[in-house]
């Protein structure tokens, strides 16, 4: 029997600091729950600049997303890297942990980043897929259901380092992938589909009016050109948190 998708949660809130609030508290909901049915949390973050705003909240220490937030239970993970060291400017990790993970008491041993010191982006990618977390019983090959990853999207509807014509969009059976981008001459570390699509919840953070053209496209289904709209989860939940400059073409 195939599991039906749940919903589509499409919210337009009116400024990247509303959309960074929703955000935390959506974390904050995850989390709690995550821990009282399985007693860990695992979140998959994201790079860029919108959730840099919403992990410089996350870790205010005077508001209850800090206090009360289960940081001792919460396994992080990251659903995408540039393959660069991670002291690196460009470095997903290194945004991440100068904005959250330096200011919250997530164990060491919980921030699982991926080792991009490894030769090559392919010998990382394969490292990182050994080291997400396996279902005690799945089906064969077992994926993963992390409990929430954290995405975004660029003005040409990527998500991830999921880019437009590149090789990973392809890939139905490996967790993570190394991918090269032509058009920035880069190579990446990034989930799958397969993986993002079996999480149980998704939550996309979309601000900026140049977002609003893709954003629209994507919202209107899935296509092969735009890697955002293929991110269709087989059971969980999809929320769209978007601010009212990147909603205005709805």
């Amino acid at each position: 029997m195939t599991a039906t998708p749940e919903p589509r949660d499409l919210r337009v809130l009116p400024d990247p600091a509303a959309v960074a609030e929703a955000a935390a508290r959506e974390l904050f909901a995850a989390a709690h729950h995550a821990v009282r049915e399985r007693g860990t949390f695992t979140l998959a973050l994201s790079g860029g600049s919108t959730p840099k705003r919403l992990y410089s909240l996350l870790a205010q220490q005077d508001r209850p997303f800090f206090a009360e937030f289960p940081w001792a239970k919460t396994e992080v993970y990251f659903g995408d890297e540039r393959f660069v060291l991670p002291d690196h400017a460009d470095s997903n990790y290194r945004m991440a942990h100068e904005a959250l993970l330096a200011h919250v008491p997530v164990p060491p041993a919980s921030i699982h980043r991926v080792r991009t010191e490894l030769a090559t982006p392919e010998a990382s990618a394969h490292d990182y897929e050994g080291r997400l977390p396996r279902p005690a019983f799945a089906a064969h090959p077992p994926i993963p259901a992390l409990d929430l990853v954290l995405l975004g999207m660029g003005k040409d509807a990527h998500t991830a380092s999921l880019f437009p014509d590149t090789t990973a969009l392809a890939e139905t059976t490996r967790l993570v992938v190394a991918n090269f981008v032509p058009k920035l001459d880069a190579h990446r570390v990034t989930f799958t589909l397969p993986l993002i699509n079996h999480a149980q919840a998704v939550l996309f953070l979309v601000t900026g009016a140049d977002k609003a053209a893709p954003l629209s496209c994507v919202l209107a289904g899935p296509s092969p050109s735009l890697p955002a709209s293929l991110v269709q989860p087989v059971s969980g939940r999809l929320t769209w948190l978007v601010d009212a400059a990147a909603a205005k073409a709805l």
